[in-house]
């Protein structure tokens, strides 16, 4: 960031010319910086809009769960951006978009889970989240990005990959191609799933990484950050999203599969911890689909790892030639150790 837009955007939040900004976070889609005035602190945010096509959507969103909370749950520590001395949420300058909000004092992100404690007080957040607003009509809400965790659509991508994409690369990826194949049975239950009457559109948050929690000194969560992809959803989405990145010692980018396993442990604080606060919100069929949230969640990644890496890596990129093929192939190793570990 420029200091001459920098000035600008001090102007418009009303921030006094000592004003200090350092970016901040390890966050991948958005730019954030931490931003100094005086006694206060905030968070600046530039909108990633190849991402997030309708900035102003994400701004009505927020707008929507604030106002409802500050009349429903008022104690609920709600990170909502915070107006421009304009009374707007959102400033546009040349084709970016900016925000702010408060920065919440004493606290810090954590990138990997490190124990169950973390993983219990991680899941119980985003759990409260869905529960707090489980009265909140989710249809409200505009879709920010379309058919996110829509796993029959991932599916026919992957067919046309297979069909369309390189030659070579098809080639090179037919084992793994029919492993992928061999669960469509996923998708078929994510189609039962999601056409049962019990199966309740919520308030999802859709990226629940543990990055996305910020934690006190004494190692609590305090709220749930980086709400971009709130949207009407499902809870297999949330829940599946833990499973996904809280159970393995490793990330999607290891190389070395032989290290790729479950830790029992913090399956059963996701759970403990979800269930604490959503354990009455959810219907029984719901129920009967936890440990399914994450067959569906890890599948649907090794789905699109692969169809990337078919299709020329014109998605997620790559870092190395393969890349995509490396993490598609992570992700079915997590997956057979997922539902091993269930079995």
């Amino acid at each position: 960031m420029t200091p001459a837009l920098f000035a600008e955007l001090r102007a418009v939040w009303n921030w006094p010319e000592s004003t200090t900004y350092a970016p901040i976070g390890s966050g991948l889609i958005n730019h954030t910086w931490k931003v100094v005035a005086g006694k206060e602190a905030f968070i600046l945010q530039r909108i990633n809009q190849a991402v997030f096509q309708q900035p102003d959507w994400i701004d009505e969103n927020l707008g929507l769960l604030h106002t409802y909370l500050q009349a429903h749950q008022p104690d609920y520590l709600f990170t909502a951006p915070v107006p421009s001395v304009y009374g707007q949420t959102l400033w546009e300058i040349g084709d970016a978009f900016y925000r702010v909000f408060a920065y919440v004092p004493n606290t810090h992100t954590v990138d990997t889970v490190q124990t169950a404690e973390q993983a219990y007080e991680a899941a119980k957040t985003f759990g409260n989240f869905t529960a707090v607003l489980q009265d909140f009509d989710a249809s409200q809400l505009l879709i920010t990005i379309p058919d996110f965790h829509n796993l029959t659509l991932r599916y026919k991508q992957f067919q046309g990959a297979c069909k369309y994409g390189n030659p070579s690369r098809i080639q090179e990826s037919i084992s793994l191609i029919q492993t992928l194949h061999q669960y469509h049975e996923l998708v078929q239950h994510y189609e039962a799933f999601m056409n049962h009457a019990q199966a309740k559109l919520r308030v999802t948050h859709h990226d629940t990484k543990i990055s996305n929690v910020l934690f006190n000194e004494a190692g609590k969560a305090v709220c749930v950050i980086d709400l971009d992809t709130v949207m009407p959803g499902y809870f297999i989405s949330d829940l599946g999203d833990m499973y996904r990145t809280y159970v393995c010692p490793v990330s999607e980018e290891e190389k070395d599969f032989s290290k790729i396993l479950v830790r029992e442990d913090c399956c059963r604080a996701i759970e403990e911890g979800y269930l604490s606060v959503m354990g009455d919100v959810l219907s029984d069929w719901e129920k009967k689909h936890i440990r399914f949230s994450g067959h569906f969640i890890v599948y649907m990644q090794a789905l699109r790892f692969l169809t990337d890496h078919l299709l020329n890596d014109g998605y997620y990129g790559a870092k190395y030639p393969g890349h995509n093929y490396v993490r598609a192939g992570n992700q079915v190793h997590l997956l057979r150790a997922l539902m091993i570990d269930e079995a």
